[in-house]
């Protein structure tokens, strides 16, 4: 009875969500593509600087981009929780990495000059899942904000 339901589960279980496949860039993408999907809104303006982001700080090719956009995208929608991305980036960074990962996030949410209470709640819970400090989660919050006024 065990083994049968071992078998069931397993056979559930995305092909796409792996130890291979979900590499360090693809967690960065999904958590960016978390915040653009947070207020309901996909706008070109948040699509274009998760691009921006992306190929800078990646170092990918506009087709790259894409195509890791599209599978972040495909990840976030049939994710349950954050817990597979969060893991991802919390092994592969530094505090001063992922107090920059939470400016990025920021970028993202203020892309569309209108910051929405619904991306707000999404990158304070990721914030707080990467273990970063509430006065850096403010930093990181103030100085994407002032580059976004620019």
């Amino acid at each position: 009875m065990l083994n049968h339901l071992k078998k069931l589960l397993q056979s559930n279980i995305p092909k796409t969500v792996g130890r291979d496949v979900l590499d360090f860039n693809t967690a960065l993408a999904a958590l960016l593509v978390e915040v653009m999907r947070a207020d309901g809104k996909l706008l070109d303006s948040e699509f274009n600087k998760i691009s921006q982001i992306l190929t800078q700080r990646c170092q990918l090719g506009p087709e790259q981009t894409t195509a890791l956009i599209d599978k972040a995208q495909k990840l976030v929608e049939h994710a349950i929780d954050l817990f597979a991305f969060v893991k991802q980036i919390n092994q592969h960074t530094s505090d001063i990495e992922r107090i920059e990962i939470i400016e990025l996030l920021w970028h993202v949410a203020f892309a569309d000059g209108h910051l929405d209470s619904h991306e707000d709640h999404i990158i304070r819970k990721i914030s707080g899942l990467l273990y970063v400090a509430h006065p850096d989660f403010i930093s990181a919050k103030l100085a994407a904000q002032e580059c976004a006024a620019k």
